[in-house]
C-alpha cells in the first residue's frame, strides 16, 4: 500500500514538473487587402419539420428516424461562442428559438443578449421558419417574416439584415424583392438554382447578382442576391461534427499521423477553387448544414485550428465571419455585378430530376394551409373590431400554425406523413381558437344594440369549415317548427362585395329575406351522388360518427355585404307550400342523344355536346368573346428509374413523367341543373373522377368544381392527374404565372432567359408554380385560369392550360423523404387513396382587359365570404341586434386596387395596418396607377393619434431602413436608373396614403383609445 502511495506522488509530480502543451489559436484575424479572404460562416439548417415534427427536432425524440435535437445545438452554441470573442454563429429558425429561448433563465438570456450585441450570435432571416418560395402565398410568406423580426426586435432591439434562404428548391421574384428588399434587407443568399445554370454562371463569375425582382418598383427594390457555388454545407472534407468523416487537424507533434499541412493545403486548394468563380477577393465558406452543432466543440476546435495555421501560411486569409461581415465586404470594393431579373424556377438538380412535382404534392394540405390563411386575415379584423383579448381566445395558436406551415418541407408536401398530420393537426387547433374569437367578435358587433355588451352576448354562432363535403350541422336544422336561421356574412376585403353563398338545408319550402326584410331571390340545387359518398365517408374520418341523414338540398341565394362588415340573412320556412326558393330544374342526357344544349342565364353561355360529353363553345354576349373551348383530363405515369444507371423516380418532389395517358369522359354521365341564379354542368368523367362545371347568372366567368380520387394504383402505377383547358389561341410557346400570388412572369415553353436550356424533361421542365393563376393570350384575346391553392401547370401545347391536381405515387424520389406519396385515409380497416374537391375559374377577354378579372376574383378567392349561423324561434333577431355593419367610414370604400391585407391589433394595443396595391405596371389601362387610400375612413369612431410608416416585416421605421439601403452597381449600366413610382410620406394632418403599382406599404397606428367607441358604428 505505501508503494503504491509513493507511486502516485511520484507520478503527479512528474505531470506537474511537465511542461503544458496547451496551445492558444489565433482566430483574431480579420480582412486582408490583396489577399482571398474566407469568410468562414458557422451555420445550421434546422427545418421545421420535415421527417421529424417540429417539437420532435427540437427536443430530440424519434431518434429512429434522425439524430437531430436542436435544444442541443442552441445549448452547445453558448459556451463555445463564450470560450472564443473571435467565434461567430448565425441562427435563423425563430420557431425552435422561441421555443428554446422561453426555457431560459434570466441570466442565461443576458448572456444570449450580449452574444448578440457583439455580433458573435446573428440572426439571419429571422422568420419563424424559412418558408418555401414556390407554394406560399405571399401574404403568408409576410405574416411567418412578421412573428420572427417583431420577436427578435422585441427581445434583442436588432434587425435582421440578411436574407438566408439556402434551402427552398428554387427561389422566386416576390422573395426577392418583397421579402428580401422591403423588409430591410442587404442582400440574399441561397442554394438551390438548375444546374444547367449555375454551371454557366461559374464559368462567367456571376453566381452573385443585384436581383431585380419586380417590374413595377424596379431598382428601388432591388438586392444584392448570391448562389452558393455547390449547396450550403461546407466544402468536402471540411465536416466536424462528431460522427463525420472528415479529417481533423491533428496538430499534436507527439502523436502519431499529424497532418497540419495537409489540412491548410487542402483548404487553400478549395479557397482558390472558389475563387476562380467569385469576383473580388472575398469568398463565403458556409461551415454547416441540417442540425449540425449539437456538440458545437467540435466544430469551433477544428475551424480554430483551421484559421490559426491558414494564415499563418499566409497564402490566403481566413477569419470567422458572417452573411453581413461578408455582404459590407462585397459591397466596400465597389464592383458592378450582372443584373437578374424574374426568378430561379424550375429547380433541376441534375437531368431528368425537375424538382416541379412538389408544386402539387399533398393538395388537401395546400387547400387547407391557404383556407387558413384567408380565415386568419378575416378573424384579425374582427378580433381588432371587438379588441384584442389577452385572456380569453385570440389568434396567437393560428398565427403560429400558419407560420410554421409556410416552412420549405410543409406546404411544399415533401415531408413525410406523419409530420403532415402534425401540421394539419396545429392548423386545427388554431382554427378551433380563432373560430371561437370570430364567433364571439360577430356576436358582440351584432349585439351592439343591447345593453348586456360584449361580455354578455346571446348569439351562438356556429361556422361550417366542412363545407366541401357537403357538411354544415348549423344550417342543417328543421326549420318547420317556426324555427329560423340567421346567417351573417362577413366580408374582408376593402369594397361592397356581391356574391352567391350557398349551404346545405333539410327543408323544401325556405325562403330568404334579408337585413331590412325584403324577401331575396333563391334557388334549391340538388345534391350530387359523389359528394354524399364524400360527406358520409370523411365525416366519419374526422369525428368518429356517421352523420345524419343527407341534406335534401344546397341552399343558394346572392348576399350583398359591405366592406369589412357584414350583413345579415334570415331562413325560414315558407308558410304557403311551393313558395320560397325556386326548385332547380334537371336535365339528364340520354345515351346516344346527339344534340348539343346551352347552359347559361347571364351574359356567359356555354354549349356541350351531348355526344362527346364536354363544351365544345364559349360566348360572352357583353364583350362579344366568342371561342372554342375543350376540356380534358389525362394522368401521368411516374417514371421507375430504379433501374437505371442514374436512378431517378418521380415522388414527392421530382416530377418525372413516363407517358401520358387521355381519361375519355363517360357520356352517359352528363347532368344540367338550371335555376335563376346558377345553372351546373355535372359530369361523371370516369370512377374517380367527378366535375361540376358552374355558371353564375351576375358572373362572367367559368367555376369548375372537381373531385379527384382516390386515383387507383391496383396496376402497379402511381399516377399524377391533370387537366387541360383547350382554346383556339395562338400564343407562341408563351404563358404567364404569378409569383406567390403577386406578379405575374413571362414564361417561354423549352426556354430559359439566362442561358440555353438543354431540353430533357419536356414536360416537367416546363412545369411552374401557379398560386394565383395563369394566362395565355395572342393578338385579340387573354385566357385565364385562377386557381383556389398552389399547384404545377404549364402551357404544354398552345392554346392550352394544363393544371396538374392531384398525384399519387409508389416510389420514392430520393431527396431525403424515403418515403412514397402514397395518401391514404383509413377507418378501421377500410384504406382508401386520398381523395381531393378543389375548384378553378376560367374566363376569355379580349386583349388587354383580363386583368382586373385575375385580381379582383384572385382577392375573393383568397378571402371568401365568412358564414356564421345561428338559431332563433321568435321574430325580433332584425330588431334586437345589428344587423349589418362596416369597420369603415359608411360612405367610403377602398379603390378597386388596393387591398387591405393586414388590419392587426398588436400586444401593446396599436395597430398594424398594411394596405397593397394589386397591379403591376402597364397591367391594366385604368387601375395600374397610383391610388390612395384615406386613413381616416378607415378608422371612423376613432382618433388617430400617430402613423408609423415602417418595414415590410413591421420592425424598423421605413424612413430608417431606407437610409440604410446599400446602393449596389449594375453592370453595363449608366448608374442612372428610372425612378420607380412610390407614394409619397402620408401627411400627419390628411392622413392619405399613396400607392403605386405593386406597393405594399405598412404602418403602426396609434389609436387615441380615449376617444375611440368599442366598436364601430353600424
Amino acid at each position: 500500500m505505501a508503494i503504491v502511495g509513493l507511486y502516485a506522488v511520484v507520478l503527479l509530480l512528474g505531470i506537474l514538473c511537465a511542461e503544458s502543451k496547451y496551445m492558444v489559436y489565433n482566430t483574431s484575424a480579420g480582412i486582408v487587402a490583396g489577399k482571398i479572404n474566407v469568410h468562414v460562416v458557422p451555420h445550421t439548417h434546422d427545418d421545421v419539420g420535415w421527417l421529424k415534427t417540429v417539437d420532435q427536432y427540437y427536443v430530440g425524440s424519434n431518434n429512429s428516424i434522425q439524430g437531430a435535437c436542436v435544444q442541443n445545438v442552441l445549448d452547445s452554441i453558448v459556451p463555445a461562442l463564450l470560450a472564443d470573442k473571435n467565434r461567430k454563429f448565425i441562427y435563423v429558425e425563430q420557431a425552435f428559438f422561441q421555443r428554446w429561448w422561453r426555457d431560459q433563465s434570466e441570466l442565461m438570456q443576458s448572456i444570449v443578449k450580449n452574444l448578440v450585441s457583439s455580433g458573435q450570435l446573428e440572426f439571419i432571416n429571422g422568420g419563424m421558419c424559412m418558408h418555401d418560395e414556390a407554394v406560399p402565398h405571399y401574404i403568408d410568406m409576410i405574416d411567418q417574416t412578421t412573428l420572427g423580426h417583431r420577436f427578435i426586435k422585441e427581445e434583442f432591439g436588432v434587425t435582421p439584415r440578411i436574407g438566408w434562404q439556402i434551402d427552398p428548391f428554387g427561389h422566386s421574384a416576390v422573395q426577392a424583392y418583397l421579402l428580401g428588399a422591403e423588409v430591410g434587407f442587404d442582400s440574399f443568399f441561397f442554394g438551390r438554382i438548375d444546374y444547367q445554370d449555375r454551371i454557366k454562371r461559374k464559368k462567367e463569375k456571376s453566381l452573385e447578382v443585384i436581383w431585380r425582382g419586380s417590374k413595377s418598383l424596379g431598382s428601388s427594390a432591388q438586392i444584392f442576391a448570391g448562389a452558393f457555388p455547390k449547396n450550403y454545407e461546407p466544402p468536402p472534407g471540411f465536416y466536424f461534427e462528431v460522427n463525420d468523416d472528415s479529417p481533423i487537424v491533428q496538430d499534436d507533434i507527439s502523436l502519431f499521423d499529424y497532418n497540419v499541412q495537409d489540412r491548410v493545403n487542402d483548404f487553400v486548394a478549395a479557397a482558390i477553387s472558389q475563387a476562380n468563380i467569385t469576383r473580388t477577393n472575398h469568398i463565403m465558406w458556409t461551415m454547416g448544414t441540417d442540425f449540425k452543432y449539437q456538440y458545437a466543440h467540435t466544430w469551433f476546435r477544428q475551424m480554430d485550428k483551421l484559421i490559426h495555421y491558414v494564415n499563418k501560411d499566409g497564402r490566403v486569409n481566413a477569419f470567422y465571419s458572417t452573411p453581413s461581415i461578408y455582404t459590407d465586404a462585397k459591397y466596400a470594393m465597389s464592383k458592378s455585378w450582372p443584373l437578374k431579373t424574374d426568378d430561379y424556377f424550375p429547380y433541376a438538380d441534375r437531368v431528368n430530376a425537375y424538382w416541379t412535382g412538389y408544386f402539387t404534392s399533398r393538395p388537401a394540405l395546400k387547400r387547407y394551409v391557404r383556407i387558413m390563411s384567408g380565415y386568419y386575415l378575416a378573424a384579425r379584423q374582427l378580433e381588432f373590431f371587438k379588441r384584442r383579448s389577452d385572456s380569453g381566445p385570440n389568434t396567437d395558436s393560428l398565427a403560429d400554425a400558419l407560420a410554421i406551415a409556410q416552412h420549405h418541407d410543409a406546404v411544399t408536401g415533401t415531408e413525410k406523413q406523419h409530420v403532415a398530420d402534425d401540421y394539419a393537426k396545429r392548423l386545427s387547433m388554431g382554427y378551433i381558437e380563432s373560430e371561437k374569437v370570430v364567433a364571439s367578435s360577430l356576436a358582440c358587433l351584432a349585439d351592439s344594440k343591447s345593453s348586456n355588451g360584449c361580455g354578455h352576448s346571446t348569439a351562438n354562432f356556429q361556422q361550417c369549415p366542412l363545407l366541401n363535403i357537403t357538411y354544415c350541422p348549423a344550417s342543417e336544422i328543421d326549420l318547420s317548427h317556426g324555427k329560423k336561421l340567421i346567417v351573417v356574412v362577413y366580408n374582408s376585403l376593402g369594397w361592397k362585395r356581391e356574391d352567391v353563398i350557398r349551404f346545405p338545408v333539410v327543408n323544401e319550402d325556405v325562403i330568404v329575406h334579408d337585413s331590412e326584410g325584403r324577401e331575396i331571390e333563391s334557388q334549391l340545387v340538388p345534391p350530387v351522388d359523389a359528394y354524399v359518398d364524400l360527406r358520409n365517408y370523411y365525416v366519419r374520418a374526422y369525428f368518429g360518427t356517421n352523420p345524419k341523414a343527407v341534406p335534401k338540398y344546397w341552399l343558394a341565394f346572392t348576399v350583398s355585404v359591405p366592406p369589412l362588415g357584414f350583413n345579415t340573412y334570415t331562413i325560414s320556412t315558407s308558410e304557403k307550400t311551393g313558395a320560397g326558393s325556386t326548385k332547380s330544374s334537371i336535365y339528364k342526357f340520354q345515351r346516344g342523344e346527339k344534340s348539343g344544349i346551352q347552359v347559361g342565364e347571364g351574359n356567359l353561355k356555354l354549349t356541350i355536346s351531348a355526344s362527346q360529353g364536354k363544351i365544345i363553345n364559349y360566348v360572352n354576349s357583353r364583350n362579344l368573346v366568342e371561342e372554342s373551348v375543350e376540356q380534358s383530363f389525362s394522368f401521368y405515369t411516374g417514371y421507375n428509374g430504379t433501374n437505371d444507371k442514374e436512378p431517378q423516380n418521380s415522388g414527392a418532389y421530382i416530377f418525372r413523367p413516363n407517358g401520358t395517358y387521355l381519361i375519355k369522359p363517360e357520356q352517359a354521365s352528363l347532368t344540367v341543373i338550371r335555376g335563376p341564379l346558377v345553372q351546373e354542368l355535372h359530369q361523371q368523367i370516369n370512377p374517380w373522377i367527378f366535375q361540376t362545371t358552374r355558371l353564375y347568372k351576375e358572373k362572367e366567368h367559368v367555376e369548375v368544381e372537381f373531385i379527384v380520387g382516390p386515383v387507383p394504383i391496383d396496376d402497379g402505377f402511381g399516377k399524377e392527374v391533370a387537366t387541360q383547358i383547350t382554346t383556339s389561341l395562338e400564343n407562341s410557346k408563351t404563358f404567364y404565372t404569378d409569383s406567390n400570388g403577386r406578379d405575374f412572369i413571362k414564361r417561354i415553353r423549352d426556354f430559359r432567359t439566362d442561358w440555353d436550356l438543354e431540353v430533357n424533361q419536356p414536360v416537367a421542365g416546363n412545369y411552374y408554380p401557379i398560386n394565383l393563376g395563369i394566362y395565355i393570350q395572342d393578338s385579340k384575346k387573354e385566357f385565364s385560369v385562377l386557381v383556389d391553392r398552389s399547384l404545377g401547370g404549364s402551357s404544354m401545347v398552345d392554346g392550352q392550360i394544363e393544371l396538374m391536381l392531384h398525384r399519387r405515387l409508389l416510389l420514392d424520389d430520393s431527396r431525403g423523404v424515403a418515403e412514397a406519396l402514397n395518401e391514404t385515409v383509413c377507418i378501421l380497416d377500410d384504406c382508401r387513396g386520398l381523395t381531393i374537391q378543389g375548384k378553378y375559374y376560367y374566363r376569355i377577354d379580349p386583349l388587354g382587359e383580363g386583368a382586373k378579372w385575375r385580381r379582383s376574383l384572385g382577392q375573393e378567392i383568397y378571402s371568401p365570404l365568412l358564414l356564421a349561423i345561428a338559431q332563433e324561434d321568435g321574430d325580433n333577431w332584425m330588431s334586437s341586434h345589428v344587423p349589418t355593419f362596416s369597420g369603415i367610414d359608411s360612405s367610403y370604400s377602398l379603390p378597386d386596387n388596393v387591398a387591405v391585407i393586414t388590419l392587426q391589433e398588436l400586444d401593446d394595443g396599436k395597430v398594424l395596418l398594411r394596405l397593397a396595391h394589386l397591379y403591376e405596371i402597364g397591367e391594366d389601362s385604368v387601375l395600374s396607377v397610383v391610388t390612395s387610400v384615406e386613413l381616416k375612413k378607415l378608422f371612423p369612431g376613432k382618433k388617430i393619434a400617430k402613423v408609423t410608416e415602417v418595414s415590410l416585416s413591421a420592425n424598423q421605421e421605413r424612413a430608417v431602413m431606407e437610409k440604410k439601403r446599400l446602393v449596389w452597381k449594375v453592370e453595363n449600366s449608366s448608374g442612372e436608373y428610372p425612378k420607380a413610382a412610390r407614394g409619397g410620406p402620408v401627411d400627419p394632418k390628411k392622413l392619405v396614403v399613396e400607392l403605386a403599382p405593386m406597393e405594399i406599404r405598412t404602418f403602426v397606428i396609434d389609436l387615441d383609445q380615449t376617444s375611440s367607441k368599442r366598436v364601430f358604428d353600424a
